[in-house]
């Protein structure tokens, strides 16, 4: 029910075993399987439009995404991979659990495992959770083993950088969201300092600020990942923020140190692909 646990299951080698994802999970070996949600908000209106639709729909309680309770039916999965940690990120738990209970067979209900990983060790261990659910704790012991080399040489060539300048994530571009849960792990990994309030999100969900205090924070680099924008969104809403004389007077935007970044794939996934996000950000260190 979400591209990470796809990315995940594939990074496994037991991609043969998926029977249906989100609408969302772009992995190549999920290509030709069966979606079995979609989003109720158009991702292409403006960051601060989304922002306010969201809200709307979290305040009256209503869900960003439709699932296909029929076609979960039909193709009678053993287990599902689901989540809580956020509600905006992808299908609710209870939406999924109230689906779940129509496949009882025989007084039996599919395997459901919420994943909630809260910083980069978690996401790690994701791996581990997923492999012991389905019967194959060898194969996630060998992907966690090379998570985790890979992690340690990227956390080496970033100990031996020059310099080590702080690098502020905005998760959302309008209104300004300050990065959370494994993202500042990522920037110190990288060889980057967490500016303070960067910082205080790890392991926590990451916050709504105002531009004042992304200013307060002093960065000297900006990272533009907003949830769910791939590079060219991101490139785009960065030109869109222009029309605000806060952001046109922090230094990182008039040295020219803010950059674009796939957040979709790299930054806001709990999975592989934030080991990719951590090297771009060397580079752009």
């Amino acid at each position: 029910m979400l591209p990470s646990a796809t990315d995940l299951v594939v990074a496994l080698g037991l991609g043969d075993w998926l029977v249906g994802v989100s609408h969302e999970c772009d992995a190549p070996e999920a290509a030709n399987i069966p979606r079995l949600t979609r989003p109720r908000v158009d991702g292409s209106l403006p960051p601060a439009l989304v922002d306010a639709v969201v809200n709307q729909s979290i305040h009256g309680h209503q869900s960003l995404y439709d699932l296909d309770v029929q076609l979960l039916q039909d193709l009678k999965p053993d287990v599902i991979l689901t989540q809580e940690l956020c509600e905006v990120c992808a299908v609710s738990y209870d939406q999924v659990l109230g689906a779940a209970r129509l496949l009882e067979r025989d007084g039996d209900l599919p395997t459901i495992v919420s994943l909630e990983p809260k910083t980069l060790d978690e996401v790690v261990e994701t791996g581990q959770i997923i492999a012991d659910t389905l019967g194959e704790r060898a194969r996630g012991e060998a992907l966690r083993q090379r998570l985790r080399k890979d992690i340690d040489g990227l956390r080496e060539m970033g100990r031996q950088r020059a310099s080590h300048p702080s690098v502020l994530v905005l998760e959302w571009p309008e209104p300004p969201w300050i990065g959370g849960h494994w993202v500042p792990d990522m920037v110190s990994i990288a060889g980057g300092r967490n500016p303070p309030q960067q910082m205080a999100r790890r392991g926590a969900p990451s916050i709504r600020v105002t531009w004042a205090e992304v200013a307060a924070n002093k960065p000297d680099l900006i990272v533009v990942a907003p949830c769910g924008y791939d590079l060219p969104r991101a490139a785009t809403a960065i030109v869109d923020l222009n029309h605000e004389p806060e952001w046109q007077s922090l230094d990182a935007v008039q040295y020219g140190r803010v950059y674009p970044v796939d957040a979709n794939r790299s930054w806001s996934r709990p999975g592989p692909g934030l080991l990719d996000g951590i090297a771009e950000l060397q580079r752009l260190i």
